[in-house]
């Protein structure tokens, strides 16, 4: 008997043992995503604060041929050595959404505009949509989208398509779900000359209705504001540290052509990402600035909608499918693992972990916070956050199957499944 009890009181003390060695390393992890999250707050608030800002044009200097202020950026309007702007549209299947982009191009003052719109085998009419909100200006050309070829996914063909045809030296590629402010282009095109990108991506204020949208849409300009040195990113141009949102992207013809175009980033899911490092590749710059009051986005109106827009790229949302799922990893570690904790740690007595666990989610909330307030989002949606990285990494991986699987599909072409690494 008295062997037994020994026995049973060593069994007892070993899982003692393990549970307090469990426990400790917890509060180890949960501390070190802690420490993690709140250097990650601080330093987005830098990267608030060293966001560059479109500069703001006096209301003379937009209007239809007006001169710009003494020593301004903005291009000059009529005058033969001010280059001509091509506004190049990429749409498939976007009758819904696309006639406010077109007015608000067409109504854009203190620029010279041609307008391209690329309708690339749309089957809901967009092409007409297109004419009947351009009013019959005379600026705008509708293109009929080419067969894709080969190797190429469909929006870096059709983006092809659009700077083989403009006629402009300076090139803006604008989604058909972004509405451009009356200034916006103006703005745009004056950051090729006074600011420090030569692929420039003034980032549009996100329009975000819905649960599910205003869950995972903040997380876009929240990631590149808390993880990316923005700093460094402008001073020491390098392919990882390159930022980029096609969205609304311009940049100068002749860097186009010699970055190698779309045709370098044929197969890219991310173009826009890729476009960039093609740029610093080639000896330039590429980066976004604030473009909060420069035009608006509304990418998605529903669950449905943004599950499937993000299922097709983010299983090479950091190259490819191996650092995407360990992306998703650090993101689970750092801003779900500290509240959890803090639960565990309220509900079985253990305060310490509480508070590490409730100071890691008050930072991931501040980093959030921090981003909304910069790029007009909603400040009190921050409290979500953890949700939102749980949602986000739901879909990632939902990506990653579908893409294993070979079953990626959007605007109703099945995607090859291969991305840069």
């Amino acid at each position: 008997m008295r062997r037994r009890a020994g026995a049973g009181h060593r069994r007892r003390a070993a899982a003692g043992a393990s549970a307090g060695v469990a426990a400790r390393s917890a509060t180890v992890a949960v501390g070190a995503a802690t420490v993690a999250a709140t250097a990650l707050a601080a330093h987005a608030a830098l990267n608030a604060r060293r966001l560059w800002v479109p500069p703001s044009l006096a209301p003379s200097a937009t209007a239809q041929g007006a001169e710009p202020p003494e020593g301004g950026a903005v291009v000059r309007v009529g005058r033969p050595d001010r280059p001509e702007v091509s506004v190049l549209v990429p749409a498939r299947n976007e009758a819904g959404r696309i006639a406010p982009t077109i007015a608000a191009i067409l109504a854009s003052r203190g620029v010279d505009l041609e307008l391209c719109v690329l309708d690339d085998g749309s089957t809901d009419g967009t092409g007409d949509v297109v004419r009947e909100a351009s009013g019959g200006d005379v600026r705008l050309r509708v293109l009929e989208g080419r067969a894709l070829p080969e190797g190429w996914l469909g929006k870096p063909h059709a983006c092809a398509q659009l700077a083989d045809a403009a006629r402009g030296d300076v090139l803006v590629f604008v989604d058909a779900d972004v509405v451009l402010a009356p200034d916006g282009l103006a703005r745009t095109v004056a950051v090729l000359a006074e600011g420090p990108f030569d692929l420039t991506c003034p980032y549009p204020r996100q329009e975000a209705e819905g649960p599910g949208p205003r869950l995972v849409q903040p997380l876009l300009q929240w990631t590149w504001l808390t993880f990316l040195p923005l700093g460094l990113a402008a001073r020491r141009p390098r392919p990882s540290l390159v930022a980029a949102n096609g969205q609304l992207l311009a940049c100068r013809r002749a860097d186009y052509e010699r970055a190698g175009g779309h045709a370098a980033v044929a197969d890219a899911v991310l173009e826009d990402l890729e476009l960039g490092r093609a740029f610093v590749r080639a000896g330039m710059t590429a980066g976004v600035v604030d473009g909060t009051d420069v035009a608006t986005c509304r990418m998605y109106d529903s669950w449905s909608e943004l599950r499937e827009g993000y299922a097709k790229s983010l299983w090479a949302a950091a190259g490819s499918p191996t650092r995407s799922a360990a992306l998703l990893a650090l993101l689970l570690w750092l801003f779900v693992a500290p509240p959890v904790a803090a639960l565990a740690g309220l509900t079985r007595g253990r305060p310490r972990l509480a508070a590490l666990g409730s100071l890691g989610y008050a930072a991931g909330v501040a980093s959030r916070a921090v981003a909304a307030g910069r790029t007009g989002g909603r400040r009190r949606d921050a409290l979500w956050h953890p949700v939102s990285v749980l949602a986000l990494g739901w879909i990632t991986a939902r990506s990653l199957r579908r893409r294993a699987q070979g079953t990626l599909t959007w605007r109703g072409r099945t995607l090859p499944g291969r991305g840069r690494g």
